[in-house]
């Protein structure tokens, strides 16, 4: 009989730390190291012991998504007969039914797609691109200072939305389903409604004054002048009809045809995107970036994300450390971990933009060469930055991207990562279609030297310039080991998905972790500026007081990021693991 184990809670994080912190002699090599974990654990499984969170087991396929209505569309999708890319399709249309603050169609993101049968991973680029009638100065005013607010809750914040052509091209190249009967869940769940959960209310709420501004936002998210309750029913006939129209045309109907001409008359009273706009819109393909980390190989987007980039660097880095000796999220495994992002985080700023419109040096930037140099830069105590102010306005932060993960019963798989941006993008429902709109716009550099919404600081590489992508932190992720697929991950977090994913991958490859006890792991994050360690409020006191005394500066917040990762076995067994960060996710298989 098929034994599963379901991750109920996230009450238990792992904080180790190494008696003598900086005595890094052991006889355990880490082959030995691992091979001890892995009969840990597993002699853990048949004996019940309660001090291991287990992941989700399956064998044919598997779906992990942030909301248990969008896994269900995709797990159904897989056992009618569709592969991993009509699943992933599915999964994105109902999160943007049932996820409305992140899941979209008004939005954009990255698609990684692994074809198992050719050993190919394809790079689908979908990201929002800057309107024509957008440049470097649309953000500023006369004197040069940048307009607090219009990137992030006008009609100005919204670039053209790549979802619904990114959805369709990668379906056309790699679904088997009918698009239709994919996008049917995603219809029947507006039409019908669904429950709003505690999560969803709480986000609403946040929101409230945000989205009140706008009536026909007003119209789907409020009941008696008040945002929607749990146990309410949420019901969006305007989206349903959207999709209905998307089902029957196809990507035309977003871009050419009704939907397309609502938008442009939303816009036009502010002159910004326009019906040619939405016409000219190209989805890229690109060639992923691949990077090595220990004998494993690392597959990920390139620019426009920084994302890929900065991981195959920092692993880079941190490749010449026995981290595993250290001990997972031991003070010195942190201290060496930050020292490497904040480097990363620097070339960032720096050299990262649309490769479309600017020259990334990624060859050299994810160089084994170039790590080496990095490396010398690090020592024992936490390095020093200049004393800047970043200068943000806006007095929040936002992780409202979604990622998901699919693995179906052939091997293939997608990991996608989308997003309006903030949360609920602008607010701005299109009238009449349901559909919310990004903000995209606050994601390019404004003005250099000016951080956006995340504490992000930018150059000229990415100020805004017609039909320019902005960068993206965005970093859909998959592993191989002996050219075979290991791993899918990724995650929501602005600027902290690079290092949320990063260390998604090291809990897997340097300290074994199962998916469910790697996802429930205390996460850090540093981006050099502001010039703070931000960790996670579980990590253990003992590790932060070690890593103040080493020069850091350690402040505790909210949670980071909120993965949704499958680990595939070599016999083929599958293991999950949606982020009870957020409680709405859910991992669903067979």
């Amino acid at each position: 009989m098929q034994k599963k184990w379901i991750v109920l809670s996230l009450g238990l994080f792992f904080s180790f730390n190494v008696a003598a912190e900086d005595n890094s002699s052991t006889s355990t090599s880490n082959k030995e190291y691992h091979q001890t974990m892995a009969a840990q654990q597993a002699s853990a499984a048949y004996e019940g012991d309660p001090s291991v969170i287990f992941p989700v087991y399956a064998k044919h396929g598997m779906v992990v998504s942030e909301h248990e209505l969008a896994s269900q569309v995709g797990l159904d999708i897989l056992k009618e007969g569709g592969n991993a890319v009509d699943a992933a399709v599915g999964v994105a249309f109902a999160l943007a039914v049932v996820l409305p603050n992140a899941g979209n169609i008004g939005g954009g993101g990255f698609m990684l797609a692994y074809d198992k049968k050719n050993q190919k991973v394809r790079a689908i680029d979908f990201r929002e691109v800057a309107p024509l009638n957008a440049n470097k100065n649309s953000f500023l005013t006369e004197n040069g200072a940048v307009i607090d607010g219009k990137s992030i809750n006008t009609h100005y914040a919204s670039g053209v939305p790549g979802t619904v052509a990114g959805l369709e091209y990668a379906w056309k190249q790699g679904g088997k389903l009918p698009w239709k009967k994919i996008i049917n869940p995603a219809i029947k769940l507006a039409d019908k409604g669904f429950e709003v959960s505690p999560a969803l209310e709480k986000k609403l709420s946040n929101s409230a004054s945000l989205l009140g501004r706008w009536e026909a936002t007003r119209a789907i998210f409020f009941k008696n002048n008040q945002p929607l309750k749990n146990g309410d029913l949420l019901v969006q006939k305007d989206l349903a009809k959207s999709l209905r129209l998307i089902a029957k045309h196809g990507a035309k109907a977003f871009y050419e045809g009704d939907i397309a001409d609502k938008i442009a008359a939303e816009m036009k009273p502010y002159n910004w995107i326009t019906k040619q706009d939405l016409e000219n819109y190209k989805v890229i393909e690109r060639e992923p970036i691949w990077g090595t980390y220990k004998g494993y190989q690392i597959a990920i987007m390139p620019p426009p994300s920084s994302g890929g980039v900065h991981i195959i660097q920092i692993l880079n880095i941190l490749e010449r450390w026995p981290l595993y000796q250290w001990g997972q999220n031991s003070a010195r495994t942190i201290h060496y971990m930050v020292e490497a992002m904040k480097l990363a985080y620097v070339d960032r700023a720096k050299y990262l933009g649309d490769p479309d419109f600017v020259s990334v040096p990624v060859k050299g930037l994810i160089s084994k060469q170039y790590a080496d140099e990095l490396a010398k830069k690090i020592t024992p105590k936490a390095s020093t930055v200049a004393a800047v102010n970043p200068g943000n306005p806006f007095p929040y932060e936002s992780e409202e991207t979604t990622h998901f993960s699919v693995v179906d019963k052939e091997g293939n798989a997608v990991s996608v990562t989308y997003t309006l941006n903030g949360n609920f993008g602008n607010g701005i429902v299109v009238k009449g279609t349901g559909i919310l709109l990004n903000n995209e716009m606050d994601d390019f550099a404004l003005k250099p030297g000016v951080a956006n919404i995340y504490g992000l600081m930018g150059s000229a590489a990415n100020q805004v310039e017609v039909g320019k992508r902005p960068l993206s932190s965005m970093s859909p992720a998959f592993v191989f080991h002996n050219n075979q697929l290991h791993l899918v991950t990724g995650s929501p977090g602005g600027a902290r998905i690079i290092t949320t994913v990063l260390q998604m991958i090291l809990n897997d490859i340097e300290f074994n972790l199962n998916p469910a006890e790697a996802t429930a792991a205390a996460r850090v994050h540093h981006q050099l500026l502001p010039n703070e360690l931000r960790v996670e409020k579980p990590l253990s006191i003992d590790t932060i007081n070690l890593l103040k005394k080493r020069g850091h500066k350690v402040v505790t917040k909210a949670s980071m990021g909120k993965t949704q990762t499958i680990k595939v076995n070599p016999n083929g067994i599958l293991e999950g693991a949606s982020d009870t960060r957020n409680p709405d996710g859910k991992v669903m298989g067979y």
